[in-house]
């Protein structure tokens, strides 16, 4: 280490006309500044040396760019400072730090070319100019005083007795540079102080550095008055609950208060709508007040809960591929072709248009097992989105779906939201089963409940009484499935897009038997194909006499049966491998057959018996019709359980016939002398609606003229008092029906002919003959042997077959 200097240096008079530089990076030195330096560039350390070996003289200036490494006379300010070395330590990297002291302002004036180690200048000292003792000087002194004395407040690091007795110029001029260390300035505003040996302009420069930083002091104190303003209050607040903690820990309630704080906190990271976080807060805060165990705690904390626990902003992303949603339908589905169709149209356009956000409410019609649950499933399968299905067969509360007021004990939410917390997403598929079946009473009406959630236009912010607040369900898909479709209130139908689904053909049974339900069974009694073996006869034979239905289920159930009854024998004797079904094997497990397809029509003299054709929800029917002729005073009686629009068909189809007595060579009196009893049997059965009209009208003829009917022959039609006969409904069902009782005509309703050529598109019936009927005149001529009313035949209308050849 180098000996300091022993006395602090002094202005020489004789300085040298050239001086060693030293450029510093990001530095200014002002006269009267003691500063310390860390030098390392090669040339400067060997400015600094040649220094110490003369006079400890130096030329110190500052870079204009720090990026410089090498700087030459160019890249540094000619303005600088003349200081001298007070201190040197050589540090173990080869650097020197040194300690210099400003001495004067200096000039550069050209590069001395003397030395080719270190840069050298040639230079001129800046003696300070307008130190001329005036009134003006000493204003301008007492304004710098008054804001140094206002800075010095604001700025605890300044010293306060800095200017305390300053009375000459040339203290002026000492403490104006002094003054200018101790501020927070910038490079340039450094260095244009420097350059400016003028008393009077540098200390005007000075006031304004002075007056800009008081108000950023100011500024600075108000911002710090804030944040410490803040901080009490978060002080204050975390004494105030540590001593509700320790308060709650005496009282046993810390386990309450810290679950208080978890939903509190999951609360805000769920992003709640601002109504809904405002309710939380005001239940939390309700919660922190109340004993743990009182049962008012517990309805809070359980409402708190319900609402965290919903999906307020999670949705499932919508992966719709057409060829994927068709792949799925046919895995799982056999036959359907409509309602496939009408939902892989639904997803094209949910796929095609981005705006499409609200799902149409689709209700699948059609009777039980022919897979509308399934199918619903399916869609959800297809779309990628959550399923969730709400039974609502039998619910007569109004409750059920919006939910219980919380004043009620044990309250709930409704099935709605519950299904939306299941779901855990805000688009799931939520399936209403069995919406038909709901019921009324005096609690209310939850299909009119129902309104209010099936609707795109209110169900944005649906109420559920439990939670009390919003909740956005439009972006549900909902799919409602019922049985018959006069089961619904038509303001609920009026909402829903509904897509039928028919029972199943004898055909569509067995292909789904064959490739659906027998797999699915053998999988789960770990059977092999080669252990349970059924021939094709004998799956028709157990679809046609031992099922009567229009699904699938109990065709699933005698599968699964005939399996069980495998699996026995095959344990009990362990010389049998493996079982084929056969007609002795069906007899001894299931018993003799349970639905034969028999007809009273079959016979030869059908007087007085007609065969019609009806529909219900396990699908087509035969209905046969008895009717017989009796002495007595004129009566007219109806057996069989019948409807009342049933019973009206009959009184209109009599009412027909008495009008025609002469073309039917009956005597005009025939009703006064006989009386008249038509059955149907099956009395056990209810029976309504229109469509026997054609039937009963037909039986009555026969019994009247005892004119048999021609055998294999069924009908369905509505008739009127003119004789008219108008259309029905369900003939897919009915015209399956005639198929497996071995009908060979059947007479249609002309007004249906367009509905059976979208049937026959399905259905093969090319050994059944179809007549489409316009009046009961065709209907008599075609259900009796020719010329048997020729008077009916003088001219009668020709009807049209199935070919459309008339005839």
């Amino acid at each position: 280490m180098i000996e300091p200097q022993g006395q602090k240096q002094t202005i020489i008079e004789a300085a040298p006309t050239f001086l060693p530089l030293l450029p510093l990076k990001n530095v200014v030195i002002l006269p009267k500044s003691i500063t310390p330096i860390i030098v390392g560039r090669p040339s400067s350390i060997r400015a600094v040396e040649f220094a110490l070996k003369h006079d400890r003289l130096i030329f110190i200036t500052t870079q204009k760019s720090s990026d410089t490494e090498n700087p030459a006379l160019d890249d540094v300010y000619q303005v600088g400072t003349r200081a001298t070395i007070l201190q040197v330590m050589r540090m173990p990297n080869g650097a020197l730090k040194i300690l210099a002291e400003g001495i004067c302002r200096a000039q550069s004036i050209d590069l001395d070319a003397t030395h080719d180690d270190f840069i050298a200048v040639n230079y001129e000292d800046l003696p300070s100019t307008g130190t001329k003792d005036s009134v003006e000087l000493q204003a301008l002194w007492r304004q710098t005083i008054e804001l140094y004395q206002q800075y010095a407040k604001l700025n605890e690091k300044m010293p306060a007795d800095l200017i305390k007795d300053t009375k000459s110029p040339q203290d002026f001029d000492y403490i104006t540079d002094t003054i200018a260390v101790h501020l927070n300035l910038t490079l340039p505003e450094r260095q244009s102080l420097l350059e400016i040996p003028h008393l009077k302009k540098r200390i005007l420069k000075l006031c304004s550095f002075l007056q800009r930083d008081i108000e950023i002091l100011h500024v600075e104190q108000k911002i710090r008055g804030h944040i410490q303003t803040q901080v009490e209050k978060s002080q204050r607040e975390y004494y105030l609950n540590e001593q509700m903690k320790a308060i709650q820990k005496e009282l046993g309630r810390e386990d309450q208060s810290a679950e208080i704080t978890q939903l509190r906190e999951k609360s805000k990271k769920l992003s709640l709508p601002a109504e809904v976080y405002e309710k939380v807060e005001k239940e939390l805060r309700r919660l922190e007040q109340m004993p743990s165990l009182s049962s008012e705690a517990v309805v809070s904390r359980n409402y708190v809960d319900w609402i965290l626990s919903l999906p307020w902003n999670k949705t499932s992303r919508d992966t719709i591929s057409l060829h994927q949603a068709e792949k799925i339908l046919n895995k799982n589905h056999a036959g359907l072709h409509k309602a496939k169709d009408r939902i892989v149209e639904f997803l094209a356009a949910k796929k095609f248009s981005k705006s499409l956000e609200r799902s149409p409410v689709i209700c699948l019609v059609g009777p039980p097992g022919v897979g509308k649950t399934s199918l619903a499933k399916s869609i959800s399968d297809s779309m990628s989105r959550e399923f969730v299905r709400i039974s609502l067969g039998g619910i007569k509360d109004e409750a059920e779906i919006r939910g219980h007021r919380r004043t009620y004990i044990g309250a709930l939410p409704g099935k709605i939201i519950q299904a939306m917390k299941k779901a855990k997403t805000q688009n799931p598929v939520i399936l209403l089963d069995e919406i038909d079946k709901m019921a009324r009473d005096m609690q209310g009406d939850p299909a009119s409940a129902l309104l209010e959630v099936l609707d795109p236009q209110q169900n944005t912010a649906f109420v559920d009484h439990f939670l009390d607040v919003g909740y956005d369900i439009s972006k549900v898909m909902f799919i409602a499935t019922a049985n018959m479709m006069e089961g619904i209130p038509y303001p609920l139908f009026d909402r829903m897009e509904i897509i039928t689904l028919s029972g199943y053909t004898e055909d569509e049974k067995f292909e789904i038997a064959k490739q659906f339900l027998i797999p699915k069974n053998l999988k789960e009694y770990d059977l092999s194909a080669r252990q349970f073996k059924i021939p094709p006869q004998m799956l028709h034979k157990i679809i046609l006499e031992y099922t009567k239905e229009a699904g699938v289920r109990q065709l699933e159930r005698i599968i699964a049966k005939l399996m069980r009854k495998t699996i026995q024998c095959m344990l009990k004797d362990a010389k049998v491998k493996s079982v084929t079904i056969t007609e002795k094997i069906l007899l001894e497990w299931l018993g003799h057959p349970t639905f034969k397809k028999t007809s009273l029509s079959d016979k030869k003299d059908n007087i007085g018996i007609t065969t019609g054709l009806a529909w219900t929800e396990f699908g087509g029917e035969m209905l046969e019709i008895e009717t017989s002729i009796l002495p007595g005073k004129g009566g007219f009686t109806l057996t069989g359980q019948l409807g009342e629009v049933m019973q009206e068909s009959a009184q209109a189809a009599l009412s027909y016939i008495r009008s025609r007595t002469t073309e039917l060579g009956l005597p005009k009196s025939f009703y006064n002398t006989r009386e008249i009893h038509m059955h149907l049997p099956e009395g056990a059965t209810p029976k309504d609606g229109p469509s026997a009209g054609i039937t009963m009208c037909t039986a009555l003829i026969s019994a009247l003229t005892k004119q048999p009917t021609k055998p294999h022959l069924a009908m369905t039609g509505e008739v009127t008092l003119q004789g008219r006969v108008l259309s029905v409904g369900g003939l897919k069902e009915k015209l399956l029906a005639a198929k497996q009782h071995g009908m060979k005509t059947i007479l249609v309703p002309h007004e249906n002919q367009d509905d059976i050529q979208e049937v026959l598109k399905e259905t093969k019936l090319d050994d059944i003959k179809l007549i489409y009927v316009r009046n009961m005149d065709e209907v008599i001529h075609a259900a009796f042997a020719p010329n048997t009313f020729k008077k009916m035949q003088k001219k009668p209308k020709k009807a049209i077959t199935k070919k459309g050849r008339k005839k």
